[in-house]
């Protein structure tokens, strides 16, 4: 149903070396690299990032998040991993949340800039 989805942030550089980590384990790379905006995806472009003064402010009780396919479960953890090293903050480990399913692996972080990200992985183990 979407093509693609847009955020903006203040600091590119910021931005791009933490999403090349964070997405990396899942498949996902930097396919757009310019001055002011990035463009991750895997065959292409789905999420656009671009360099903006007035981002969105963060609001954990929103409730927007971004939620990543990961093609296992042992991707997830490395999504996670990834993300806390590059700058990401906990917002909840790896895990079976069996809340939202028998199979439902997921791990959650928050970007430098606030944004809320989930890997998922609906795979059996």
């Amino acid at each position: 149903m979407l093509n693609h989805v847009s955020i903006g942030v203040r600091n590119i550089a910021r931005t791009k070396e933490f999403y090349d980590a964070a997405l990396k384990p899942l498949g996902y790379k930097c396919l757009s690299d310019g001055a002011e905006s990035l463009g991750y995806g895997a065959d292409a472009v789905v999420l656009w990032i671009g360099k903006t003064a007035a981002p969105v402010p963060a609001d954990k009780n929103s409730g927007l998040h971004f939620c990543f396919d990961a093609p296992t479960r042992k991707s997830v953890d490395a999504f996670y991993k990834a993300a806390l090293g590059a700058g990401g903050k906990d917002n909840g480990k790896p895990g079976l949340r069996a809340d939202y399913g028998d199979n439902y692996y997921a791990a959650f972080v928050v970007d430098p800039d606030g944004y809320r990200l989930e890997a998922y992985c609906g795979a059996k183990a």
